[in-house]
């Protein structure tokens, strides 16, 4: 038993790790790294698991019990539709939790049948819970070790290794299978149901409790999908880093996120409610340019097909993956900015450099799209909207998008974990566009002729600005 504890274990991350000392501790092979043993390191709790699960069945529940009441009340499209922005995600949450657990590769018919009563989430929380009481308790037979590079102090970065054991791999897993549900059951499911109640409120002016509730709720869950989105992409985007995310980050992205998420659903209930016809062809329009825009770069490329996504998979099945990806995609920046760009013909599917343009012509373009909507709204608004003050409403919807936009500024050049790696922050971009602009215009005035300088001056003279001491001089 000696020999086998002192004999070298291979990680699957491939690096050689010796067991040695009465503590059990592993020695690494590389020197002029930072180690961080195991016993040194204490799992996190699983609380982000913990708010998923919370979201996913108090969203589900309060949906059910809001469908009741439509049912009593005859209104059965309202029932319809709210049943199918509640059970369709479901679904979608479901299926996702069996692809990243490998379930179907697997001898566990008791989890497959939860996952078939929608009970996927809760079986899987718990599973999470268990193991984080039972972490620690027994030492662990296998370790991995991670490498990662610290956020560079003064121009250097340090490498650290950790250890990694089994249960903390398990959670691990669990953590990022329910990162991906709450971005799905955000804007696939809360974000719809949050537009449709809000839509019934306007046409009914009645916010019964069941649908304040309910209407509650799905604003949480797109909000939290929307913070899980953020956090997805700064660890993707910075894979090989140790990222570390602070608690004012959280804030100024939920903050952030709540009023572009809030001022956009708003923009549409609103324009949906005197244009029910034309509101289809605005929100179908957004999704395909959307879902379009990564195949059209894909195309554009003239990459190979990607061939990494699964092993198992065939040229099918790898492009319903895909789909289902972009379809996510769009789903996304029908609400708000997806914090990440696709890019098929990366290996990682996303964009790892980072652009201030893209964000910065996402918004401009999303302005005045709003404003679009919100003009079109004040112009054919109709008797309903005779309680509420109109110019008033529109300054605070157009008030909330700019306070987003000052939160997300706010977190890109203070709060953002990684603003370190920048190349360049985002308010030095603003002032290289406030200078180019400016010297265009310098040099547009510059470039002038002679006599159109001596007109301008004149005509400055007509109106009283200007002296004959400034005159120039031919």
């Amino acid at each position: 038993r000696e020999e086998e504890e002192r004999a070298p274990q291979v990680s699957p991350y491939g690096s050689a790790t010796n067991r040695a000392g009465r503590d059990g501790c592993l020695q690494p092979l590389h020197r002029g790294v930072n180690h961080f043993p195991l016993d040194a390191l204490r799992m996190k709790p699983p609380g982000g698991i913990f708010v998923s699960v919370f979201l996913f069945g108090a969203e589900l529940i309060a949906a059910l019990c809001l469908s009741t009441t439509y049912k009593s009340n005859g209104d059965q499209i309202w029932q319809g539709l709210t049943l199918l922005f509640a059970l369709v995600p479901a679904v979608l949450v479901q299926l996702t939790l069996t692809f990243v657990h490998r379930d179907l590769s697997k001898d566990r018919p008791l989890i497959l049948f939860l996952h078939l009563l929608l009970l996927g989430p809760f079986v899987r929380g718990f599973e999470a819970f268990c193991i984080y009481l039972k972490h620690g308790k027994a030492e662990e037979p296998y370790v991995s070790i991670i490498r990662k590079q610290q956020m560079p102090k003064n121009g250097y970065s340090e490498e650290i290794e950790k250890e990694v054991g089994q249960s903390e791999g398990k959670i691990f897993t669990h953590r990022a299978a329910f990162n991906r549900t709450s971005v799905i059951q955000a804007f696939l499911g809360s974000a719809p149901q949050l537009t449709l109640q809000l839509y019934v409120s306007v046409k009914q002016q009645h916010v019964s409790p069941a649908r304040g509730v309910l209407m509650v709720i799905s604003l949480l869950s797109i909000v939290y999908g929307a913070l899980r989105c953020n956090i997805l992409a700064i660890k993707l985007m910075y894979d090989e880093y140790d990222v570390n995310v602070k608690p004012a980050a959280y804030i100024c992205i939920f903050l952030w996120r709540s009023f572009e998420i809030a001022t956009r659903v708003v923009i549409l209930v609103l324009f949906s409610s005197v244009m029910q016809i034309w509101i289809l062809p605005v929100v179908l329009l957004n999704f395909f340019i959307f879902f379009l825009f990564p195949w059209i770069l894909f195309w554009h490329s003239r990459s190979p097909f990607p061939e990494n996504i699964e092993k198992t998979f065939t040229r099918l099945g790898t492009t319903m993956v895909l789909c289902c990806l972009t379809f996510l995609f769009a789903g996304i920046n029908i609400f708000c900015w997806s914090a990440v760009q696709l890019n098929l013909t990366d290996p990682d599917l996303i964009n790892k450099s980072h652009n201030w343009y893209i964000p910065a012509v996402y918004y401009l373009i999303r302005f005045i799209e709003n404003a679009g909507l919100v003009f079109f709204w004040y112009l054919f608004k109709t008797d309903v909207y005779n309680y509420i003050c109109a110019p008033l409403l529109v300054l605070q919807l157009f008030i909330g998008y700019l306070i987003a936009i000052f939160f997300m500024l706010v977190f890109y050049q203070f709060c953002h974990p990684c603003k370190k790696l920048f190349t360049s922050s985002i308010s030095k971009e603003l002032l290289t566009c406030i200078h180019v602009n400016c010297s265009v215009c310098i040099c547009c005035k510059s470039s002038k002729p002679p006599e159109k300088a001596v007109l301008d001056h004149e005509l400055l003279m007509v109106i009283g600005i200007g002296s004959f001491d400034d005159f120039p001089r031919p």
